[in-house]
């Protein structure tokens, strides 16, 4: 049976990713990428389905585990009656065979270990074959390899699992390697350990360093940035939302997705936070990204693509796992990337726009993608579509939406007026009016003086915290506060909040049955409210509150039970790290909010 989710702390090469358990198990690793089959599957069912146990033999507890430092490298210290040991996980940042290498080290007393590496292709459905000595085995299925070796041989039996005895004291160390390659391919050169751990250390300290924020929560915000570096394929610039599929937003429920793709709706927030923090050439990197991903015709651009900017992401079953926690179905891909969702024109203009006003060099072909995508603007702001959260159900007039395509037209607007660039400017600003008019005539319910999820409801909706963010309306309007506090009267659950209602009617919204977390990013987003509104002080107190939520290694998932009192949802969520370092930003700055985008 899989950890408390928060118990899982995130390896990783800026090219794929693992979680490592507080018991010292590798319960998930997606190899080549991100975004591959799963050889270690055990997060979603049981060590049957693929993992690497690592511990004491016998019975062990935790005393201690953390970062180093500035890095991704994880210790963890396990002890028992005979001593401690401290094992340092970490994956080298590669230009090739992605490798997870595990350093043993006594730390007090002599301790006898048990390594168990069972390796399970395509999700845990694979068996491999292993072949080679006990020096170094080889475990084959399909197009796949993985090559286990070290200073400790393992032997293979015949249910394909590869284990070892041996014992560590005081001052020794012992070094464990497993390795991707092709199958055809020959096996990659066994790279020292200690070295590698010296190596990869700098290399994060390195990246670390470049932080430019000097506040009061500069060890939360480095913390953060290093999750979105490791959520990044460094070969594309993409960022992926999460590390993980299927880990689900209520425990036994079926709201289980596969998250390990790059979300437009992530865009802005994603670039601004990156600059902000002083990493240019990564915020460089994912405009290209945006850029190379969404090009083509307008009406096809997507909600998410794939992290090297694939649009096929077809949605299937795993039937062989019984989901994280027994919550069924465990799905790959995501079938909401064929949803029509207007937020995303919106989210893709601001990003280009911000990008533009600070001083990433323009992209010749940016403009002629912007103008493209307000040419198709032009003459579908109007549809309903499924919105920022994805619903499944019918589509409608959601305010956010039309929100978002004001947004649009504003980036335009400002192209032109701000960077000499061509277009109609009348004509734009025309629209950009009418956009406005339709969202406060059809969108506002004045009668309870709040903005409403969709045109004719009655409800709220935590995507409307971001009103002001985006320009739309001053944070002070009479019209912003209302929503705010219909927000905090409907949404707020033990004081975090919820993205809408979750009743029996929502089923006609989503499509599903009711029943998830708290939001993570819309608790941030609350917090960044009450900042622009000089609440300060509530601001503060409630993102405090969001970083205890986080896991001793400092991880945030996308939502919260607060009935559990644990994390749910896919892990580390890279959107919660985004808006936990955009609202720490915010709560150290006197000139205003990171993500205002009016001017």
């Amino acid at each position: 049976m899989a950890l408390r989710i928060e118990d899982y702390a995130l390896i990783g090469d800026t090219r794929t990713a693992g979680l490592v358990g507080r018991d010292g198990s590798i319960d998930w690793l997606c190899l080549p990428r991100i975004d591959s089959g799963a050889c270690f599957a055990a997060l979603l069912g049981g060590a049957e389905h693929g993992r690497w146990a690592l511990a004491p033999a016998g019975a062990a507890r935790t005393v201690r585990r953390a970062y180093r430092h500035d890095t991704l490298m994880l210790e963890t210290e396990l002890a028992n009656d005979e001593g401690t040991v401290r094992i340092t996980d970490f994956m080298p940042v590669r230009p090739e065979h992605p490798r997870v290498l595990r350093l043993v080290e006594g730390v007090r007393g002599r301790v006898r270990m048990r390594s168990e590496v069972t390796v399970r292709f395509d999700y845990g459905h694979d068996h491999p074959w292993i072949r080679g000595d006990d020096d170094r085995l080889r475990a084959i299925s399909g197009p796949h390899a993985v090559i286990l070796d070290g200073d400790v041989p393992h032997r293979h039996d015949d249910r394909a699992v590869c284990s070892a005895e041996f014992s560590v004291g005081e001052g020794e160390r012992a070094g464990l390697r497993l390795s991707w390659t092709g199958a055809r391919q020959s096996a990659p050169e066994p790279v020292d350990v200690v070295t590698a751990l010296r190596d990869t250390d700098r290399w994060w300290r390195d990246w670390a360093a470049r932080c430019t924020y000097r506040g009061a929560y500069r060890d939360a915000v480095v913390r953060s940035l290093i999750t979105v570096k490791a959520l990044t394929y460094a070969p594309s610039g993409g960022i992926a939302a999460a590390a993980t599929t299927s880990l689900p937003e209520r425990l036994g429920g079926v709201r289980n997705w596969d998250y390990r793709f790059c979300w437009i709706r992530d865009a802005t927030f994603t670039l601004m936070t990156l600059l902000e923090a002083g990493y240019e050439r990564e915020a460089r990197d994912w405009r290209e990204w945006l850029l190379r991903a969404t090009a083509g015709a307008p009406e096809q651009m997507q909600i998410m693509y794939g992290i090297d900017g694939e649009r096929r992401l077809t949605e299937s079953e795993l039937p062989w796992l019984p989901g994280y926690a027994g919550s069924r179905p465990v799905r790959t891909g995501n079938a909401a990337s064929a949803q029509f969702q207007l937020d995303t024109y919106g989210e893709l203009m601001d990003a280009l726009h911000q990008a533009r006003a600070r001083g990433i060099p323009p992209d010749r072909d940016a403009w002629r993608l912007q103008r493209s995508l307000l040419d198709f603007l032009e003459s579908h702001w109007d549809d309903p579509d499924n919105g920022i959260w994805e619903m499944r159900g019918p589509r409608r007039h959601f305010t956010h939406s039309r929100v978002m395509a004001w947004a649009a037209v504003d980036r335009a607007v400002r192209g032109v007026e701000q960077f000499g660039l061509d277009g109609p400017l009348d004509r734009w600003k025309a629209l950009r009016e009418e956009i406005f008019t339709d969202v406060c005539r059809h969108g506002f319910d004045a009668d309870q003086g709040t903005f409403t999820q969709y045109y004719g409801g009655s409800t709220v909706d935590a995507a409307l915290l971001l009103l002001p963010a985006v320009g739309f309306l001053p944070a002070d309007d009479r019209r912003t506060r209302g929503t705010v506090a219909a927000i905090e009267k409907h949404l707020l659950r033990d004081g975090l909040v919820q993205r809408y209602p979750m009743t029996d009617r929502s089923q006609e919204l989503d499509g599903l049955p009711a029943g998830e977390g708290v939001f993570l990013p819309c608790s941030f987003w609350l917090a960044d409210n009450y900042i622009l509104q000089g609440r300060r002080g509530e601001g503060r107190a409630l993102f405090e509150r969001l970083l205890d939520l986080r896991s001793d290694v400092g991880l945030l998932s996308e939502e919260y039970d607060t009935g559990a009192r644990r994390l749910v949802g896919n892990v580390p969520q890279a959107l919660s790290h985004v808006a936990l370092i955009s609202t720490a930003l915010n709560l150290d700055r006197n000139t205003g909010p990171v993500h205002r985008r009016s001017g």
